[in-house]
């Protein structure tokens, strides 16, 4: 049946019609956009100087073995360009909506928020994904210029960053629903992810020796860890002597180091996504698009 036959009978469009008529329009809306481009442009930026400075420089923590290529390219920034996808894809999904007052998007038929809500979610994931993907695939030709093959450890990283991606979308959509201002919701995830959620884990486990273990961004370091071996313990104390060399000492301080474990990561970041994917559909469907 043609989508003029549904609309002249005065029929609704079933859930998953909706959700698939929001996610493609989001989508293309993406892509036309500037966001999208700025996006890939910052990954292939980010690429392109991690190439220079290991062809030039040739750094010898990076190019020991093919485990630590991947752990400092893939491990250290891959979070990073995961959390600035998920700011620019999700930070004003929702909020948007609320802000430009295009509530349902100017179809004649009633769409559900539910149906909006996931169909934003969606292709948010899919615009998310294509700048993982870009990313991981510059990684791996880097990889594979200086080292003769791809350690499975990298394609678990790989499952695992996907995975986080998924959360951190749940994340940014909880608070794009929380705030009706596209600035306020974009800032403030901006803000957590970037600065507060690494200091409070760094103090937490510093400064209380408490394993940060309510912590999204705790969990994501399986992203990285699972390219060290061994696997890093999960609990490092370092101690330092009041003269500064190694060793407790009297009146020294130690420093603890806390490692998320794989299947404690996976359950910090299934349990942040579910969470904060239900919270934020609650907010959308209660929130009035008024002034």
């Amino acid at each position: 049946m043609s989508e003029t036959t549904v609309i002249s009978n005065n029929k609704v469009p079933g859930s998953l019609t909706q959700v698939g008529i929001t996610m493609k329009y989001t989508l293309l809306d993406y892509i036309r956009s500037r966001r999208f481009y700025i996006m890939l442009t910052i990954a292939i930026v980010i690429s392109a100087i991690l190439t220079f400075v290991v062809g030039y420089y040739r750094p010898e923590s990076f190019l020991a073995t093919d485990l630590s290529f991947y752990s400092g390219w893939w491990g250290n920034i891959a979070i990073y360009v995961i959390v600035l996808s998920g700011i620019f894809f999700g930070g004003d999904a929702i909020s948007g909506e609320f802000q430009n007052k295009t509530g349902y998007f100017g179809i004649p038929n009633p769409i559900r928020r539910s149906s909006i809500y996931i169909g934003k979610w969606l292709s948010a994931l899919i615009a998310s994904t294509v700048i993982l993907v870009v990313f991981a695939a510059i990684t791996v030709g880097n990889g594979l210029y200086y080292f003769p093959s791809v350690p499975s450890e990298f394609g678990l990283s790989l499952l695992f960053a996907w995975f986080y991606l998924i959360a951190v979308l749940g994340f940014t959509f909880f608070f794009s629903s929380l705030f009706k201002s596209s600035s306020m919701s974009i800032l403030v995830t901006a803000i957590l992810f970037l600065f507060a959620f690494n200091i409070i884990q760094l103090f937490v486990a510093n400064f209380a020796q408490i394993e940060p273990w309510f912590m999204l961004s705790y969990g994501g370091q399986i992203i990285g860890n699972i390219l060290t071996l061994p696997y890093p313990l999960h609990k490092v104390v370092t101690s330092f002597g009041p003269g500064g060399g190694a060793g407790p000492g009297i009146g020294g301080i130690s420093l603890t180091t806390f490692n998320v474990q794989i299947p404690e990561g996976l359950a910090i970041i299934g349990i942040y996504f579910i969470v904060t994917a239900i919270l934020g559909l609650v907010l959308f469907e209660r929130k009035e698009f008024t002034g």
